[in-house]
């Protein structure tokens, strides 16, 4: 039990750590909502600086700690006013690789003044060893750790809590243009809390530089791992970050001591982050969040000419270069199909993964044991190290059904580094220094060693690069890609549709990590040695800084981006130039990196695709525009459909209540084919809470829910949605990337599960059915159809969003205020339209609708609420003499004879999704 406390207390000092570094990462997300990846870097700088100062200037220590700390609130500062400032409106995904870039950049330069080599910084607090009880021992400078994360920890809560800073950062965090309105700037609210954040951080880096030595990888490690402390905290408290950094380091000291596996107890932070992001994710996201905007995707088309004209210059660099520069170029094209792996995670299906370059270690790993144990032959090692790498995909997708967005960027950065210390760095499972030896690779009898027959083995990777990427773009235009792509732009609407958001997630994990571990088998195989200890986590970070220069939604991306990967044909390029200049390449692909998410975060492909569209139009020699496949449309004027299945919706005593505010109460209500039942109530009556129970987006409290005679209370969205209810949005939540076309595609494409797997091959659009056509004529889009959404005008677009759903062929179909933004024409043209889906058609509507003149001339039945409960119910005529309604809409007790759609005409509302109940 001594030995136990002992170690415990041992812990303290790099919990402390932790806890010190964590605070940084609180303070900048509370001020500027950014998770810096970069904060460990910024620290970094501090440390070296005061060893600097300390050993080759003669500072003293007191001194050296001041400069080094106010250094890196001046870098903190300057992140922010040349970077993160002029990113405040972008997207979350282009903020993360703004940090990635300032990690990338400020390592490189430490790098290249320093060294790489690790440097031991003497220990400058006081050492003295106190005796507890018995044998338990604490040495000072733990304690004095510890009492200054405590100590800093509580004057941080006491600012945060009660000085203007504090009361501004919330005020910030909470509304930003609220907070502006009442004087207060967010720019100086986040560069003041960048600069404190950063300087927490340097603290962080010096104080811990004794203990785990100055090397550049190292600091930013532990800073990264102090993530798992912030996370506990939500990124909020100060007090639960200190406690969580402290219990950390004791777990990990303790895990280290008597876990006898190598490298678990430097994973303990990791693996909280996993427990933490998984234990506190959501299925589907809040309303907002489809407002991100995301980066520009190609349409995945291949100009076979540029194929084959690329194919054959590269045939014959790989034939007449020198080993150097074939190496060079091998590298580059194995890179090409590990950055080609986050275009489909990232740039098709929206996540952001940072564990690419570990699964494409795992296969590696994988394969190179196959070959070294087993004496397997090169391909077929090749072969079970993908297929094997596919299944942990898949395993690391898991929280990515429960979270998304920056969760996801931490948990797959968490699951990646703790693959990387508990099996890379295991000397048991891959040789220690000496490696795995998989001896020269041969394909079928035929030698294509790298060394010996460089342009044979590049050969062969550029038959792979070409596979992959077919196959890609093969994804891009098929079913797939469209499920992918839908599910990136908006869960919620796809879900709608019937798509499965969490196969689509799988999906696209299950492929990248196979497209990851191609490209990690092949570069390891280059030598007859693996060595896996240079598959690291913060290799992955560096892939999506370089994916996203590239581009992350075009499959010429990766073939541009992958010269910047270490090793590569820039860093030759650049050694070419000048023996050693390939050393700059980090930080030339650093700065890339932020000038590219500055200028322009879509990438060098989007931007060259656009410049070279640009060229040809003023040269005349651009070809008429060409419609995509399949999207023109001009359906036979005779063209019917037939009536949907018939199907009645009943809803018995629904009640749905957030928190302890109760949205709708015991409402119940039947939906029949062929009918039309109106919705009505003032705004925040909860008339969109109960359209989002009925559908499954939001949990019911209480009632039940019946399809015909089936119980469905239970069922997911997606499966009530396959079972025939469909519904459009109030905010529209169409798929913004995509042409009306595929907008329609997607709703109405069959749901088959085996379409994962042919579309990689043989992709089929099958036939648009006859409810999808009818729909694109009635709703006036046969001569849009090749237009994207984004470029449409609001009546479009909200009719879009009917049609949609009408594409699906629901046999219950929920509108939430359809009419909203519409002139008066169009509006009674859509009352004729939804009038028809219901005599013509066969559907069940229920119709939440403001437009009185809308609801009285289609619905054949309405109910009111009004704060949750139902107070009238009944045909239009009875329902617009009703008291009680006109009293709802009124405001008053003692309404007057009027009826209540010309009262309601003459009182002006507006529909307002913030106002509504959810």
């Amino acid at each position: 039990m001594e030995e136990f406390i002992r170690f415990a207390l041992l812990g303290l000092g790099v919990g402390s750590l932790y806890a010190l570094a964590s605070q940084g990462l609180i303070v900048i997300y509370r001020g500027s909502g950014v998770l810096n990846f970069g904060l460990g870097a910024i620290g970094m700088v501090a440390a070296y600086a005061e060893f600097e100062l300390m050993t080759e200037r003669g500072w003293p220590f007191l001194p050296a700690v001041l400069v080094g700390v106010a250094l890196s609130a001046v870098i903190g500062l300057l992140c922010h006013l040349l970077i993160m400032r002029p990113l405040r409106t972008a997207s979350p995904l282009a903020r993360i690789v703004a940090t990635l870039g300032i990690l990338i950049t400020l390592q490189a330069i430490i790098v290249l003044r320093y060294g790489s080599n690790p440097l031991f910084v003497p220990v400058e607090l006081r050492q003295q060893v106190w005796t507890i009880h018995g044998d338990i021992t604490i040495s000072s400078d733990r304690v004095i750790v510890a009492s200054t994360a405590v100590i800093l920890s509580v004057v941080l809560w006491a600012v945060y809590r009660f000085t203007k800073l504090g009361l501004a950062t919330s005020a910030v965090a909470e509304n930003q243009r609220a907070a502006s309105s009442l004087g207060l700037s967010p720019d100086v609210v986040a560069g003041a809390n960048w600069a404190i954040g950063s300087a927490l951080a340097g603290l962080a880096a010096i104080l811990i530089a004794p203990i785990v030595t100055l090397q550049a990888a190292v600091l930013t490690n532990v800073v990264l791992a102090a993530l798992a402390a912030a996370l506990l905290a939500s990124f909020r408290s100060f007090s639960v970050a200190l406690v969580g950094g402290l219990l950390i380091g004791v777990a990990e000291t303790l895990t280290q001591r008597y876990v006898n596996v190598s490298g678990i107890g430097k994973s303990v932070p990791f693996i909280v982050i996993v427990l933490v992001v998984v234990l506190r994710g959501q299925a589907l996201p809040l309303r907002d969040f489809f407002l991100q905007r995301l980066p520009a995707i190609g349409t995945g088309r291949i100009n076979w000419p540029w194929v084959g004209i690329g194919t054959a210059v590269t045939v014959v660099l790989l034939s007449v270069m020198s080993a150097p520069w074939q190496n060079a170029l091998i590298i580059s094209l194995c890179a090409t199909l590990i950055l080609l792996s986050i275009v489909v995670v990232t740039g098709y299906a929206g996540q952001l993964s940072l564990a690419q370059f570990a699964f494409a270690g795992i296969g590696a790993f994988i394969a190179g044991r196959v070959a070294a144990v087993y004496d397997t032959p090169f391909w077929l090692a090749a072969v079970i190290g993908v297929v094997a790498t596919v299944p942990i995909g898949v395993l690391f997708a898991l929280p990515a059904v429960r979270t998304r967005g920056l969760n996801l960027a931490v948990v797959t950065f968490g699951m990646g580094a703790a693959v990387e210390l508990i099996v890379f760095n295991n000397p048991k499972y891959t040789g220690g220094i000496e490696g795995t030896e998989v001896g020269a690779a041969t394909l079928f009898g035929w030698e294509i060693d790298s060394i010996a027959h460089p342009a044979r083995y590049g050969f062969v990777v550029l038959a792979c690069v070409l596979t992959a990427t077919l196959v890609v773009a093969n994804v891009r235009r098929s079913r797939s890609g469209r499920r992918l792509i839908a599910a990136r732009t908006n869960e919620r609407a796809a879900a709608a549709l019937g798509i499965s958001v969490p196969g689509a997630k799988l999906y696209a994990f299950a492929l990248s990590s196979a497209l990851a571990a191609l490209g990690g088998i092949l570069l390891a195989f280059m030598l007859p040695t693996i060595q896996y200890q240079n598959f690291t986590s913060l290799a992955s970070l560096n892939y999506v800084g370089i994916a996203t220069v590239g581009g992350l939604g075009y499959l010429m991306g990766p073939i541009l981006a992958s010269p910047l990967v270490p090793g590569a044909l820039g860093q030759q390029l650049l050694d070419s130039i000048s023996s050693g200049t390939g050393k700059y390449l980090p930080l030339i692909t650093g700065l890339s990196i932020i000038v590219l998410v500055l200028a322009n975060q879509d990438g060098i492909a989007k931007e060259s695709a656009s410049q070279i569209a640009w060229i040809k139009r003023k040269l005349g020699l651009g070809r008429a525009k060409r419609t995509r496949a399949g999207s023109s449309v001009e359906p036979p004027a005779a063209l019917t459909v037939d009536p949907v299945a018939p199907r009645t919706l009943h809803v018995d005593e629904l009640t749905v209540t957030y928190g302890g505010t109760t949205a709708v109460c015991e409402v119940s209500l039947s939906v029949r084919p062929g009918s039309i039942v109106g919705l009505i109530g003032p705004n925040g009556a909860g008339k969109t809470s109960f359209i989002d129970a009925v559908t499954g987006f939001t949990k019911a409290s209480s009632g039940r829910l019946r399809l015909d005679d089936v119980d469905i209370s239970g069922w997911s969205a997606v499966r009530r949605a396959r079972a025939g209810m469909g519904r459009s949005f109030q905010s529209l939540e169409l798929f913004e990337d995509s042409t009306v076309m595929e907008n329609l595609r997607t709703a109405s494409d069959p749901r088959d599960r085996f379409s994962y797997f042919r579309d990689l091959f043989a992709p089929v659009n099958p036939p648009l059915p006859a409810a999808a056509l009818v729909a694109t004529r009635e709703f006036g889009f046969s001569d849009k159809t090749d237009r994207y959404v984004a470029s449409l005008s609001y009546a479009d677009r909200r009719l879009l969003a009917i049609a949609r759903a009408v594409a699906s062929e629901p046999s219950v179909l929920m509108l939430d205020e359809p009419a909203a933004g519409l002139g008066q024409v169009e509006s009674a043209e859509l009352a004729s339209l939804v009038r028809r889906l219901a005599d013509e058609w066969g559907m069940g509507i229920l119709l939440v609708e403001h437009d009185m003149d809308f609801v009285m001339s289609v619905c054949d039945e309405i109910v009111v609420l009004d704060f949750g409960q139902k107070i009238s119910e009944g045909r239009p005529e009875t329902v617009r003499h009703d008291a009680a309604v006109i009293a709802a809409y009124l405001g008053s007790s003692e309404p007057d004879d009027e009826p209540v759609d010309e009262q309601f005409a003459r009182r002006p509302v507006v529909a307002d999704a913030t106002r509504d109940a959810r």
